[in-house]
């Protein structure tokens, strides 16, 4: 082969890579259909405008940040249009939600209900003449009730209770389930909505959590070993093998680093 074919032909492959759009699971942890589809300009353009709503400006280097860069590179190769949206995020949207703990807040940001990011940012902290309030450790129960807000409306399943009783295991230096504690309720509950159909009558974690601190007789700021108990509970009792988004796992995780950095 000449020099001249050779640089054609390296040309040609280049092209076609070229051509090749950016997918979503190429840039971040998402499964299923979604994962399969190139990012188009709209999916950007919905996620920026969700980061401004909530966050007051897009994240730098942030899911909106990401999305743009990979959907310019995806139209100036012709493979999307600048008018073009990918049709699971047209038909599920884009979320960006925040959960406000005691000097943190919890960022979760998904398109098409799958979570492509989740971070924690710490909140002003107080000050007046008196005194100075200063940023302390966040506790498991405080964690357990950022839980109850992020994923406040899924219906407690046998993973959900599983997390829970480690979280409790892990505050109270005990093995001992605490009779009507949230271990107790928890099960209870994963036991009824097992035998329940209609999602309407099962039992939600923000029934179980959202006053988790005070249902806790003892609690404890959370360390990274207590995160990695809790997730590994959630993950051996999901079929899936996976922890769910905002739920009990992620948020003791999150408060973990979040821990580590004070």
């Amino acid at each position: 082969m000449s020099r001249e074919q050779l640089s054609r032909t390296s040309q040609e492959h280049e092209k076609q890579e070229q051509k090749e759009p950016i997918k979503y699971g190429e840039v971040f942890k998402v499964v299923g259909e979604l994962a399969s589809k190139p990012i188009a300009p709209q999916d950007a353009a919905m996620m920026r405008k969700a980061e401004n709503m909530i966050l007051g400006q897009t994240q730098k280097g942030g899911p909106a940040s990401v999305m743009q860069a990979a959907a310019t590179r995806n139209e100036r190769a012709g493979v999307v249009g600048h008018e073009d949206f990918t049709d699971v995020t047209g038909d599920r949207g884009v979320t960006v939600t925040e959960t406000d703990v005691p000097a943190t807040r919890f960022i979760t940001e998904s398109v098409a209900g799958q979570v492509v990011g989740q971070y924690a940012e710490p909140t002003p902290v107080l000050q007046t003449s008196f005194e100075v309030t200063q940023e302390s450790a966040l506790t498991i129960g405080e964690a357990l009730e950022a839980s109850a807000q992020s994923a406040g409306n899924k219906a407690v399943d046998q993973s959900d209770a599983a997390a829970i009783q480690a979280a409790e295991v892990r505050a109270t230096g005990s093995n001992v389930i605490i009779p009507g504690g949230l271990a107790a309720t928890a099960q209870s509950a994963a036991t009824h909505n097992a035998r329940v159909d209609r999602d309407e009558y099962k039992i939600k974690l923000r029934d179980i959590l959202v006053d988790a601190t005070a249902k806790l007789p003892v609690d404890k700021a959370v360390t990274r070993r207590d995160a990695e108990g809790v997730v590994s509970a959630e993950l051996r009792n999901n079929l899936n093998l996976a922890t769910h988004p905002g739920g009990v796992a992620a948020a003791v995780t999150v408060a973990a680093r979040l821990n580590e950095n004070l």
